[in-house]
């Protein structure tokens, strides 16, 4: 894209009602722009960022086995009086009636939708288990919503829901789900912890809420370093399977061993027995949440299958939530700088920014255009007539984890130089060997 035909607004001052870093860049940067108290417009790089964590999300589902489907924003209110929780779900759901004067509900959640789908088509035991998913806009309607995206009232989130015919099958799934998240977080180029949490509205007794460490995090969290140590995405005997019922074992052991806390429940007998070095503390943003419910559904909304006796069986369930909107806000949180954003390259709108310094000038604009072109569209080029300055301050400002400096004493001599973003680190290399290291 060409920074003098894209749309992308930046701001030079900080808008009055940003209060924390992500919300502050992110209107900055261009990436959102807020239509109504809560409710935000994804700019055209701020979507490229949300579609690249889709994707990664999208792709660890896939490999953990579930499907994707998609269901509508907008439920009708019977399938959450069903399960009862039609009245007691509160404010934040947002009730409408439509023009027949039906009771509908622009949806915070799925469970009920998902169990009535999952009861119209399911009807034996062998087609068990299933793991469900999908990637939709939902609403909350929030008293305050604050922070921009990350506390807004309409977001976009990836939840999905298991059945299996016990609990033995549907502790493996959660452990398969808990595994996929941390490989998630993993490329999306953040430190996740796991830790023990409440179940909320939505029932359970089983859960784990994953949460990353930010200065403005939202509860005060501790855990063991050795969660610092692990790789989740690597393969070989180090790694783990999600097809083997051995590696999720001793995924979950080893998940459930360390400790991990919010402050909620924060244990300081068990705090003293981690050794000092390895203790880690400080403020926490949740990413994710899972949750293990048994049948509080399937009972409630007569989802039976048969059973291998031929009796009904009502499947186990559990629901799984990451909040990919809230994800955009929570990684500027946690990798940022005075001057601006600073993406992990598996997310960044744009691999590098091209800067050319001297627009006119033949040899930085043929150079330009040279690594223009072989960068495919995984460039923003800077090609607007501003001082080098003002195209400094907006590729830090806009976070892209490379840029290429062109500027008329190099492109002479068919160099280069190239910034990395996230360390400042420079060096003067040719077009070739640039693109090389970025490749690299």
């Amino acid at each position: 894209m060409r920074l003098t035909r894209s749309f992308i607004p930046t701001l030079k001052e900080t808008p009055n009602e940003a209060r924390i870093a992500s919300h502050r860049l992110m209107l900055r940067a261009g990436l959102v722009r807020q239509t109504a108290a809560g409710i935000y417009a994804w700019l055209p790089a701020g979507l490229r960022v949300l579609r690249n964590i889709e994707r990664i999300v999208r792709e660890e589902q896939d490999a953990a086995g579930a499907q994707e489907l998609l269901m509508p924003t907008i439920q009708a209110a019977e399938l959450w009086k069903e399960s009862g929780r039609y009245e007691d779900y509160g404010e934040e759901m947002l009730r409408i009636r439509d023009r027949h004067d039906r009771d509908m509900l622009y949806g915070p959640t799925n469970e009920e939708m998902i169990t009535d789908l999952f009861r119209q088509s399911v009807k034996s035991y062998r087609e068990l288990p299933q793991i469900l998913y999908h990637i939709q806009w939902k609403f909350r309607d929030e008293v305050r919503p604050r922070f921009g995206v990350m506390r807004g009232r309409e977001f976009l989130m990836k939840d999905a829901y298991s059945f299996d015919l016990d609990h033995a099958g549907a502790v493996q799934s959660y452990r398969k789900m808990m595994l996929a998240y941390m490989r998630t977080f993993q490329r999306l180029g953040l430190k996740a912890i796991p830790m023990e949490a409440d179940t909320g509205p939505i029932g359970g007794d089983l859960s784990h809420e994953f949460i990353i460490l930010a200065p403005t995090g939202e509860s005060q969290v501790y855990y063991d370093a050795a969660f610092e140590e692990i790789d989740y995405v690597a393969g070989g005997a180090g790694g783990f399977n999600h097809d083997s019922a051995a590696d999720l074992n001793r995924f979950f052991i080893e998940m459930t061993t360390h400790y991990a806390a919010t402050d909620e429940k924060h244990d300081l007998a068990k705090w003293a027995a981690v050794a000092d070095p390895r203790r880690r503390e400080g403020r926490g943003i949740e990413v994710g949440h899972i949750f293990y419910f048994g049948t509080k559904y399937t009972k409630s909304m007569n989802a039976a299958v048969a059973g291998p006796d031929g009796k009904p069986v009502f499947p186990e369930m559990g629901s799984y939530g990451i909040g990919v909107s809230r994800l955009v806000g929570a990684v500027i949180e946690a990798s940022h700088d005075e001057a601006g954003i600073i993406w992990p390259d598996s997310i960044a709108p744009f691999k590098a920014a091209i800067l050319n310094l001297k627009v006119g000038d033949a040899a930085c604009d043929g150079l330009c255009e040279s690594l223009y072109g072989r960068l495919q569209g995984n460039a923003l080029y800077d090609d607007r007539s501003d001082r080098a300055g003002v195209k400094f301050n907006d590729a830090d400002l806009m976070g892209h984890p490379w840029q290429i400096i062109v500027g008329p004493r190099g492109a002479a001599a068919g160099k280069v130089e190239l910034k990395r973003r996230a360390t400042g680190e420079r060096s003067e290399l040719s077009l070739d060997d640039a693109l090389a290291k970025l490749a690299g």
